[in-house]
């Protein structure tokens, strides 16, 4: 169920708490345990099941076999997901089960998102993105209509733009597997590098919109904390790529993890600060 992976998602959980006022210390508790230990778990497992990896996956170099017993956790954790959702509010127990949906059509074999490149880049990108964003800030007690509002809305967009420069990435080094199965990822439709380009102007341009939102709310200091934070992020991507030019096989399970790990890090370190820097007694 590839749990520890779940850390690489953490980034949006953290940037949706960033831009609210206040926070409820013991709801995002709670709603950081539903997602990272019972939502994230239960699609990564399930997603598993189907897709049944020989290869390298994300999280585990030498997946074991899926088994019926792994089913049946999956539906374990769902279940629960559901349930302790419900204790925070009915609202977000209905966008945690909508995700939960959402996330095993990218697998299954009777619909299989996973077969369209655009497709289930745009579906990947908006339900990890801002659909997740939201889903944290009703989580933690915002009213829906407030979550819709700007600047929020576009600090949701700017998570989107994040995950489509993220999300071909994971894919990169699958390109076999995924012909294999006769799935068309966007990082296989793209090319190596085209990913690599494609994943460039998605974070460039999420970073831009950032940045901006910042600087017009008059949060300056958070635009100083994000790009130092995100600065090895950056040094690594451009190394990488640079190397990729010469030696295609730099672009390897490992690489894409420690770029995934780096990032997810870096990231949420940044909004930690963020958060810190706002809660801190002057």
């Amino acid at each position: 169920m590839r749990i520890p992976f779940s850390v690489y998602l953490m980034p949006i959980f953290w940037f949706a708490l960033s831009t609210l006022p206040q926070v409820d210390v013991w709801q995002a508790v709670a709603v950081f345990l539903v997602l990272h230990g019972l939502v994230y778990p239960a699609s990564n497992g399930y997603n598993s099941y189907y897709d049944r990896d020989e290869g390298s996956i994300g999280g585990l170099k030498k997946p074991p076999k899926p088994n019926r017993q792994l089913m049946h956790l999956v539906l374990l954790f769902d279940v629960l997901a559901i349930l302790f959702s419900l204790l925070l509010s009915p609202l977000f127990a209905s966008l945690v089960a909508l995700y939960l949906f959402i996330s095993k059509a990218y697998s299954y074999e009777g619909i299989r998102l996973k077969k369209y490149p655009i497709l289930s880049t745009v579906v990947v990108t908006f339900f990890q993105g801002a659909f997740t964003y939201g889903m944290v800030q009703v989580g933690v007690g915002l009213a829906m209509q407030q979550v819709l509002q700007p600047p929020n809305i576009w600090f949701a967009l700017v998570s989107t733009l994040f995950l489509c420069g993220s999300y071909p990435l994971t894919q990169i080094y699958q390109h076999a597997e995924d012909s294999r199965r006769g799935d068309r990822t966007l990082s296989l439709l793209l090319g190596i590098n085209g990913t690599y380009m494609f994943a460039a102007v998605s974070l460039l341009a999420g970073t831009a919109l950032l940045l901006w939102l910042y600087f017009s709310v008059g949060q300056v200091g958070n635009i100083f904390i994000f790009l130092l934070c995100t600065a090895p992020v950056v040094y690594f991507f451009a190394g990488w790529v640079l190397r990729a030019q010469k030696d295609r096989g730099v672009v390897n399970f490992e690489n894409t993890m420690q770029m995934n790990k780096l990032s997810s890090l870096c990231i949420s370190g940044a909004f930690l600060l963020m958060l810190l820097a706002r809660t801190w007694p002057t």
